[in-house]
């Protein structure tokens, strides 16, 4: 197959699946090596790039999906209703990036790290679809262990969790020392 017919394939493939693809599954689909696959992406992108199209395709960790591109988001809102935006709190996001970085993580774990009861936050994350569970721990009473969705990477514009920004020992420790200071300062009220 050629490289114009397997990204035709493919293209098809996203277009009729709407939601993301893993680039192993296009690959046994198409009979194709991934490396071949890999190309037809990057020749859908590059045709996609061009400003008479309005799609692209969006790439999450090993999975590509085809998308509107972000330029033709006031033309959609003229046709569709508006989206639900869903609002992240100071408390949810705090959640999240504990949940971010630390996956697969107990909510205990979550509340550990937070001091309160995150109950409500985890729930509403797993509602909004930026976190899921991934399984239990195999430990006692098999709590239920988080991790961060597709969503999560297509929300916050990052292919891969690699790709969140690192966390630095130094800020890390001063967060702890500021923490704990907040916490003296409440037990002296």
């Amino acid at each position: 197959m050629n490289r114009e017919e397997g990204a035709a394939a493919i293209e098809a493939i996203l277009f009729t699946m709407g939601e993301s693809v893993e680039t192993d599954r296009l690959a046994k689909a198409l009979g194709e090596e991934i490396k071949d696959v890999k190309d037809q992406i990057v020749y859908l992108k590059e045709k996609y790039a061009k400003a008479d199209s309005g799609i692209g395709i969006l790439e999450l960790e090993n999975a590509v999906q085809l998308c509107t591109r972000k330029e033709m988001y006031e033309y959609l809102i003229q046709i569709a209703s508006t989206p639900k935006r869903n609002v992240l709190t100071d408390a949810l996001l705090e959640t999240l990036s504990i949940i971010a970085y630390k996956q697969p993580v107990t909510k205990l774990e979550v509340e550990r790290i937070r001091g309160v009861n995150s109950d409500h936050a985890v729930n509403r994350l797993v509602e909004f679809g930026l976190v899921t569970e991934l399984g239990r721990m195999d430990a006692p009473g098999r709590p239920l262990l988080f991790g961060t969705t597709e969503e999560f990477l297509r929300s916050f514009g990052v292919r891969s969790l690699e790709e969140l920004p690192s966390l630095d020992a130094v800020k890390v420790e001063e967060f702890k020392q500021e923490a704990e200071h907040e916490a003296d300062v409440k037990l002296d009220i």
